[in-house]
């Protein structure tokens, strides 16, 4: 049977007719390009790179080591995409850590994990706006108003609210359109990487320009804080290659084509900022001058103190410096854009199963986005932004070692997750035992020991650039991040302890709903930055939009609110039946059981339902 219609599966846009991206219409280079967008190339190494060469060892600093600390961040990075890999083959959801580690450690970890998503992106959101409200007006050569942190704070805030706006509606970016975007900014970067490298050799770079060695991708005379804080400056910048897991419905084998281009996203990052680093130490060199990497006035943004003096004055320069200033703001807006969005919709999934304020599940019955979760996203991210700008001199730097402290968290969280998950299957084979095991396991290992010798070392005075309470600044960003987290937990385990009584989180695979919908764009496709998982259903149904059905896909049991507001059984329309039916005649759905599992809300059977939607 064949029909054209607008009804999609929420999470699964490629199911919608003339939607741009089809059942396996994502290929592994397509997926690979997800991940590589995801993690901002350009605004990443702008706002990290300068950290990483000033880091402090001992009496000197990492400097020329620099490049070096890209090869060992990738490492960890690597090891939790193995378990990203196996976690999402088991249970793609959009609360990812959250699900997952409730799942395997109980409701607690769960919460711990889901907190430690979204207050990275929270804290994050200060890095991002700050970096997109410079270079606007960079853009634009007003450079008072760059330097001004007034007026880019104003310009930051502004840039929130859009992209908050812009996440609420629903409106994205074409795929076409993001690849583009993508390709400007890999190849200004390596523009920028070769046209200092042909200064360097020909004796037309800075003062303190130095030729490129082997040894500086070797980690030798760093003491070992030295390295821990570098590496997790330096995992920053590897930040959001778990999109091209998230996508999984999109890809043509969802089976093994995420975690294959997760992993090959990073070995192609690995060699970006290995040749963006080296180039940059190269040509600025690792002083205090006045275009030096250790000059504490261009680490927080490498690409806006260099591109000039890269690219010259001639036309064809000032073209590439202004491609450069673009490619860092759209890299950096898009990022805007990308933490809003999985961060409401791990909220959304966390309100779903009662973890937080069910409100937070409230799905937009137009936008089709959890709209209540994307607005809240944005206003504390306002609030931090501008508070944190206020009490430090230095937002960027504190604020990103702050963040490394967050993904160390939850990353290896994940790791541990996967490992215990799995735990049964370990002893099956060699490749599980690896896989789901040793791999996964070893890098939340790594990332547990980055956390506990990092925290120590932020928690100096001396470290940073605030301090609070004879603290290091970045230490009470980041571990009272933390702990803020386990007292709203407290909170609400004693207001509402129906998810952690294991109430309203079911057991994985029992009773997983579909949400089959009247209305989605059919002329746009998910920007690729946002690697939008699954959306999720409540299990009591409470957030299911009007004109939407619930469609169980164990069972086959279809649930849709009538006009009163009531929810009953039942398809919403004849063609969301036909859609379903052709779904699992086509093998996209499994063949219902037609076993009772749901009860209506009224008849309070909705504990044991619920699932990603």
């Amino acid at each position: 049977m064949s029909h054209e219609s607008t009804e999609a599966l929420i999470g699964y846009p490629e199911l919608a007719p003339d939607k741009g991206l089809k059942a396996g219409a994502l290929g592994l280079f397509s997926s690979i390009v997800v991940g590589m967008a995801s993690t901002a190339p350009a605004y990443s190494l702008a706002a990290s790179l300068g950290f990483v060469v000033a880091t402090a060892n001992g009496d000197s600093i990492v400097g020329v080591k620099a490049p070096s600390i890209m090869l060992l961040a990738f490492v960890p990075m690597f090891l939790i995409a193995v378990a990203y890999q196996q976690l999402n083959r088991a249970e793609p959801d959009c609360g990812t850590t959250f699900t997952w580690a409730a799942r395997a450690f109980g409701p607690r970890a769960g919460w711990l994990g889901g907190w430690g998503i979204i207050a990275a992106d929270v804290i994050v959101m200060a890095n991002l706006a700050q970096i997109a409200g410079s270079y606007t007006f960079s853009l634009f050569h007003l450079d008072d108003l760059a330097a001004s942190t007034f007026w880019s704070t104003v310009a930051g805030v502004i840039w929130i609210v859009v992209m908050t706006w812009i996440c609420y509606k629903g409106i994205e970016v074409s795929a076409r359109l993001q690849y583009g975007l993508l390709g400007i900014e890999l190849v200004i970067l390596f523009a920028f990487s070769v046209t200092a490298l042909v200064k360097v050799y020909g004796g037309n770079a800075t003062p303190e320009s130095l030729k490129p060695s082997l040894s500086w991708l070797v980690p030798s005379d760093l003491s070992l804080s030295a390295m821990v804080t570098a590496t997790l400056i330096a995992v920053f910048i590897y930040w959001g290659w778990d999109t091209a897991v998230s996508v999984n419905e999109e890809t043509a084998d969802p089976a093994k084509t995420p975690g294959r281009a997760a992993i090959i996203s990073t070995l192609l990052l690995l060699v970006t900022y290995a040749l963006v680093s080296i180039s940059t130490v190269a040509f600025a060199g690792v002083g205090e001058g006045d275009l030096g990497l250790a000059n504490p006035d261009n680490s927080g943004d490498v690409f806006n103190a260099l591109g000039p003096t890269v690219f010259g004055g001639s036309a064809i320069g000032k073209l590439f410096e202004t491609l450069l200033i673009i490619s860092v703001l759209t890299s950096a807006s898009a990022s805007t854009q990308t933490t809003i969005l999985p961060t409401a919709r791990t909220a959304l999934s966390m309100g779903a199963y009662k973890a937080i304020p069910s409100r937070f599940a409230t799905i937009h019955p137009r936008n089709l986005t959890p709209s209540v979760a994307t607005v809240w996203m944005g206003a504390v991210s306002i609030i931090f932004y501008v508070g944190l700008t206020l009490v430090s001199s230095d937002v960027l730097g504190d604020s990103i070692a702050a963040v490394g402290l967050m993904i160390a968290f939850y990353y290896g969280l994940t790791g541990f997750a996967c490992v215990w998950f799995y735990r049964r299957d370990l002893g099956n084979s060699a490749k599980e035992l690896l896989q789901k095991g040793i791999l996964p396991g070893l890098g939340g290992l790594m990332l547990l020991g980055a956390f506990v010798i990092a925290s120590y070392q932020y928690a100096q005075p001396d470290y940073g650039s605030t301090t609070f309470f004879g603290i290091g600044g970045v230490f009470v960003i980041g571990i009272g991040a933390l702990l803020v987290g386990v007292v709203l937990m407290a909170v609400y385990n004693a207001v509402a302890p129906a998810y952690f009584r294991r109430e309203t989180l079911p057991k994985r695979g029992e009773g997983d709903l579909i949400l089959l919908t009247q209305e989605m764009e059919l002329d746009t496709v998910r920007l690729p930055d946002s690697g939008l998982p699954a959306l999720v259903l409540a299990p009591d149904l409470s957030n299911l939009p009007e004109g939407s059905t619930a469609v169980d896909v164990e069972t086959g049991e279809a649930m849709h609110v009538d006009e009163s507001g009531d929810v009953v059984q039942g398809f919403a329309t004849q063609e969301q039946e036909e859609l379903y039916e052709e779904m699992v005649a086509d093998d996209q759905l499994p063949q219902p059981t037609h076993e009772h599992h749901h009860d209506l809300p009224a008849d309070d059977g909705g504990e044991d339902g619920g699932g990603r939607a």
